[in-house]
């Protein structure tokens, strides 16, 4: 997001890095041809043309390709992990699409039916309905309440595998908002990225403010600021999947019910970022359209391979712009509060 500083100008802010289920890759592929189309339906051919291009399912694709490639069997399968009544399918189909299109099938399955029916080898490869699986593509398994005990089961099989993972589980840990806040603190960044001080500065110039709620002075002078100014401030879970964070008098009683509880300790708070709000219409079922004032999040996509301690691949692959109504706290695309966009060069 952009903060708005206190001078008036404008810097860069990192919300969160997302490692599990990264959507609307699919979605985000096909919104420019649709502001191109209402713009080109307005004359305004100019406008339409600083649309930018944006293909993120064709580069998340790509990633998949090559893990998949680097398995080395030109009969296994890519097993995208799906939920029971997932609403985001169109999304999920884009990607497959890509890969069908280069010959890699997908199949769809939920964590009972790798539980069921899914098995190792003696070689630790992974098989399911007697079909040879690649690469494991999670579009479940981020929050508490998608595990039971079979799927517990499931997840350890498909980790145990050989079959690539779209995360594996060290690597959805490391998105964890807790990490992240870790991230933060000073001379990790120097310890990560050694003789390459003008990069930590600018990897830090990006950071808000974190910080712990670990029991101990440091998290009760947080939690103490917190609770005398929490317009500053956002209390984040470990959560992912939206509509998780807590602000303003939420936050506050939670804080209060929190305070001398070790469960304290799985939240972080943070510094809440204020972006400048600008005038736009969001298009959603049942709502009038009309201009109201908008704040938006600019995702960046990227494809990260590795091979053991090898790095394959790591690149950028495309954006994602969510805008939503300033009046609301927490927005979401799927909990209908925020819409898909475009960013539009100025």
């Amino acid at each position: 997001m952009f903060q708005r500083n206190a001078d008036g100008s404008p810097a860069l802010k990192q919300i969160e890095i997302n490692t599990i289920s990264a959507s609307f890759g699919g979605l985000a592929s096909r919104t420019p041809a649709v502001h191109r189309h209402v713009l080109n339906v307005l004359n305004k051919t100019k406008d339409a043309a600083r649309i930018l291009s944006n293909n993120p399912s064709q580069g998340l694709a790509l990633g998949i390709a090559k893990a998949w490639e680097l398995y080395g069997s030109d009969r296994a399968l890519v097993l995208l992990v799906a939920q029971e009544k997932e609403r985001n399918v169109f999304d999920q189909r884009a990607i497959e699409n890509e890969l069908l299109a280069r010959n890699i099938h997908v199949i769809r399955r939920r964590f009972e039916d790798v539980a069921e029916k899914g098995s190792l080898d003696q070689d630790r490869k992974l098989f399911l309905d007697g079909q040879e699986i690649a690469v494991v593509y999670f579009r479940d398994g981020y929050m508490p309440s998608q595990y039971n005990q079979q799927n517990w089961e499931a997840r350890l099989l498909m980790e145990r595998s050989c079959a690539v993972k779209c995360p594996d589980i060290a690597t959805q840990l490391a998105g964890t908002k807790k990490v992240q806040q870790e991230l933060s603190r000073v001379g990790v960044l120097e310890m990560l990225l050694p003789d390459q001080p003008e990069a930590v500065a600018r990897l830090r110039a990006t950071f808000a403010g974190q910080y712990s709620l670990d029991l101990g002075e440091e998290g009760d002078q947080a939690l103490a600021e917190a609770l005398a100014a929490p317009s500053r401030f956002v209390l984040k879970p470990q959560r992912e999947g939206g509509g998780n964070n807590l602000y303003g008098e939420e936050m506050v009683q939670a804080l209060r019910q929190l305070k001398d509880s070790e469960e304290r300790a799985s939240y972080i708070l943070m510094e809440k970022i204020e972006p400048e709000p600008f005038g736009n219409c969001l298009l959603r079922p049942g709502c009038p359209v009309r201009v109201v004032p908008c704040i938006s999040e600019l995702g960046i996509f990227g494809v990260y391979v590795r091979q053991g301690k090898t790095l394959v691949m790591n690149k950028h692959v495309g954006h994602l712009l969510r805008t939503k109504a300033n009046e609301h706290a927490d927005g979401g695309v799927v909990a209908g509060v925020a819409v898909l966009d475009n960013p539009f060069p100025v």
